[in-house]
């Protein structure tokens, strides 16, 4: 424990300033704290607290902040008896002062001063009413005016923050003008702010370490000063909080392996101390998770999105705080909203996973690379053996039963990219089973674009989950399953309100049909005599892509119905894709009609050369079809030559 200095008395802190030379207490001063008796000044901070945390909810409609200026007004009481800041050099504003940001030091080291002393005490209760009135005034939107009181709050406190009944004031004024700041979008100002903030706290628990006095306890009489395990307590939370605006901050400024670390800091932090509400909780552990699903750190992602299953199921079964929102039981809409969102971080998690494992194993037409999978299969017990045991020991939330329970959720869903049919289908299972539930909130009636998004995850699970199919015949089900829950998708949809949508879904309903037409080809290459029913099946799949690929070109077209002779970025790759698709779906057509078939090779020609010409007058778009453009202006040599020879074919017959 560190050794505190003796009080002095206000006579020998008197006679050591008159010394020394420096001013004391006006006369005013002393005759206006000598006229406002203690109990009174503390008997109305008490009460102007107490009304600062009424909820806005609970004030008359045409008042919300109706508890918010009462509290205002015995605060400004407060400061009057307490009188003027003293006349000391030290809290006069400095010629490099500003409400922006010089308040802080911007994170240089602080000496110790102890707020020891009459003038000292005084100053630091002046400080807390700063620190409250501008909190006050944040709280009611006037954020110049609570801006002004937080700065004077810094100013009151400047030499005396690394003290033991300064630092956590001093930190959380220093939090508010960072929130304050990044609210107005001035991110460099805020992130100065809470970085100062962070210094401090580790300055102060190095170099000193006891808990400091919380700001309440500088109008609390002896007796009832907060116990230390209290103020420890209090004083983490101001930490966690510093931690957390920290998060958001970088986040914001796109620095996002930054924001992941305090992120997961302040999520461990909260369970540790017993401080979250387990909705806000789960929420950010599994958006967490999608930071790491990025990053393809499924074990991290993994244990995010576990630990937010079972901190979800703590709502409505811990004890109500002082801190529990209204939104922790009293919304149950929210409460399903919150479920629905977690179930699609699982299916981001399933989906992405299942995805970089097709990715790792395909050849270069897009099927299982056998030789690619078994070096994989070699490589997993290396992965197992080196990354678990520190990997798993660094993220990990929770300890006991906690981390058990957590535990338990995890070892139901695998974090190593499925090798084969089965893992696949075991991952596809559980992002299904999260398809499910999310579509219980997410219904198309109300939530348009986020029932689709989910819907599109459905489809894209079973995509991938026919990668690891061996037996064509059931890869054709999973693709006519895609279109089956795609198709009703845009039938009620407007296309101008909703063309993008219409795109995606056009274009992923053209390419399930392209997908079952080349393995019904493939399945017909087996027979030695394909009957006209597989034939008919076959052109029927080839039509009902041709028409999803053209609608989706033909909303590319002008009002003039024009297609554009600059196609924009976002969607060129896809337009190019199409126009390639189209040329070789008119190929594959079957017809016993010479001339059909020489109608056939001419569009399919047409659709070549569209791609061929295009690249040629815009050479950023070979980038994007490299492999599509050389077999185009391979098709473009080679297509004229079998069309003659077709025309001479017929013209001898």
């Amino acid at each position: 424990m560190r050794r505190r200095r003796p009080v002095e008395t206000v006579s020998e802190a008197s006679q050591k300033r008159r010394k020394a030379g420096v001013p004391i207490e006006t006369e005013a001063d002393q005759a206006a704290m000598a006229d406002a008796p203690w109990a009174e000044i503390r008997e109305k901070f008490q009460t102007a607290l107490a009304l600062s945390r009424v909820e806005l909810h609970k004030n008359p409609d045409k008042e919300p902040y109706k508890s918010k200026y009462s509290a205002r007004a015995l605060l400004e009481e407060v400061k009057a008896l307490l009188g003027p800041a003293p006349e000391d050099e030290d809290e006069r504003p400095q010629a490099d002062d500003s409400l922006g940001a010089g308040e802080h030091a911007l994170g240089l080291p602080a000496e110790l001063v102890e707020a020891e002393g009459p003038v000292a005490q005084g100053a630091v209760r002046r400080a807390v009413i700063e620190f409250h009135l501008g909190v006050n005034h944040i709280d009611t939107e006037e954020l110049s005016a609570g801006e002004e009181h937080l700065v004077k709050c810094l100013r009151l406190l400047r030499k005396y923050r690394l003290s033991h009944d300064c630092v956590s004031l001093y930190i959380q004024a220093q939090n508010n003008l960072g929130i304050l700041w990044s609210e107005r979008e001035e991110i460099e100002t805020a992130q100065a702010y809470l970085e100062s903030s962070e210094a401090l706290y580790n300055q102060y628990m190095k170099e000193i370490g006891s808990p400091p006095l919380d700001p309440t306890e500088h109008f609390l009489p002896e007796e009832e000063k907060l116990p230390e395990q209290e103020r420890s307590k209090r004083f983490e939370k101001v930490y966690t909080h510093n931690l957390y605006y920290l998060a958001q901050v970088y986040q914001h400024m796109e620095m996002f392996e930054k924001a992941a670390h305090y992120c997961h800091s302040t999520l461990k932090r909260q369970l540790e101390h017993n401080a979250y509400h387990p909705m806000e909780w789960a929420i950010n552990a599994a958006t967490l998770s999608q930071f790491y699903i990025n990053k393809q750190c499924f074990m991290e992602a993994r244990h995010c999105l576990s630990a937010a299953n079972v901190i979800f199921g703590q709502i409505g079964k811990i004890r109500t705080t002082e801190d529990t929102t209204e939104a922790e039981g009293d919304v149950p809409e929210l409460y399903h909203q919150r479920k629905g969102e977690i179930a699609r971080c699982w299916i981001k998690y399933c989906l992405t996973l299942m995805q970089n494992a097709q990715l790792s194993m395909q050849d270069n037409i897009g099927e299982l690379d056998l030789d690619k999978q078994s070096e994989l299969r070699a490589l997993r017990k290396k992965e197992l053996d080196e990354e678990e045991s520190v990997r798993k020991k660094a993220v990990q939330f929770g300890t006991g039963e906690l981390c058990d329970a957590i535990s338990a959720v995890e070892e139901k869903v695998s974090y190593l990219r499925p090798l084969d049919f089965e893992e696949a289908r075991e991952l596809f299972l559980t992002g299904q089973h999260y398809v499910f539930e999310a579509k219980e909130f997410f219904q198309i009636d109300g939530y348009v674009t986020d029932h689709i998004e989910v819907v599109q995850d459905h489809s894209a699970l079973f995509k991938v989950l026919a990668f690891f199919e061996t037996d064509m015949e059931r890869r054709c089900k999973m693709h006519k399953r895609r279109i089956a829950m795609l198709e009703p998708l845009i039938v009620d949809l407007n296309p101008q309100y909703y063309l993008l949508v219409n795109r995606q879904i056009q274009f992923e309903i053209a390419h399930a049909y392209y997908d079952m037409m080349d393995l019904k080809v493939a399945i017909a290459d087996k027979l030695r005599d394909p009957d006209s029913h597989i034939v008919k099946k076959i052109n029927n799949l080839n039509k009902s892509a041709l028409k999803y690929y053209q609608l989706f070109l033909d909303s590319l077209r002008d009002p003039n119905k024009v297609f554009p002779e600059h196609i924009g970025e976002d969607v060129l790759r896809p337009a190019m894709l199409a126009k390639f698709r189209v040329a070789r779906l008119y190929g594959k057509i079957i017809t016993a009609d010479p001339k059909k078939e020489l109608e056939n090779l001419a569009t399919s020609l047409e659709h070549y050369k569209f791609i061929v010409d295009y690249c040629e007058k815009h050479p950023e778009a070979a980038q994007e079809i490299e492999v599509e453009l050389e077999l185009s202006k391979e098709m473009v040599s080679l297509l004229p030559t079998k069309m003659e020879r077709f025309r001479t074919k017929m013209a001898l017959t």
